[in-house]
């Protein structure tokens, strides 16, 4: 049925990455700890894992890298996703249970690798921290949230199962099970 032109329209609850001001723009709702607000001076290059800082945006190109070491000053940082990793920050926490996980562990692994290498190939922040098995659970930290939710959904569309997300008030982690017995 067609809305009414002065029916409102409920949008409350967290159901939007982003709220909107009265100067229409965009605004985070979830604050990382681990990115300057003011961003970094560019260019900048993670110690760690080589990721590149420029234009407010991670990235890698290991090649880029080396050339920046060689030709320009830069500053040398440790990236939020290196950070996370070392200050043990999980942002997504997926839990795997059941029979069928252990029984397709190899392939489940492997999908877990691919959907890695696709967010990192996009967003080099976006990182598996931990893949530990904890009893009959297989529980994968994620340095985003929006990582956990990712895999959680990549792997109900592949093997079915149970799924949950829970996402915390402010959006600063989320919770991911996956179940599946048989």
């Amino acid at each position: 049925m067609p809305r009414k032109r002065d029916q409102v329209l409920d949008h409350s609850g967290p159901k939007f990455a982003f709220d909107s001001d009265s100067s229409r723009e965009r605004n985070r709702r979830n604050i990382d700890p681990y990115v300057p607000e003011a961003g970094l001076p560019e260019p900048a290059v993670c110690i760690v894992c080589h990721a590149i800082y420029r234009n407010r945006r991670w990235y890698l190109k290991e090649k880029e890298y080396v050339a920046i070491r060689e030709v320009e000053e830069v500053n040398e940082v440790t990236c939020p996703a290196c950070q996370k990793i070392q200050q043990h920050y999980p942002e997504g926490v997926v839990t795997l249970r059941g029979g069928y996980l252990w029984q397709h562990e190899e392939e489940i692994l492997n999908i877990l690798r691919n959907i890695e290498n696709t967010a990192m190939a996009k967003n080099p922040l976006q990182r598996i921290m931990k893949i530990q098995p904890e009893g009959d659970s297989l529980v994968i930290e994620t340095t985003e949230e929006k990582l956990a939710e990712h895999i959680g959904r990549a792997l109900h569309k592949a093997h079915q199962g149970d799924l949950n997300i829970d996402w915390s008030d402010n959006h600063s982690l989320c919770r991911v099970t996956w179940e599946r017995e048989a």
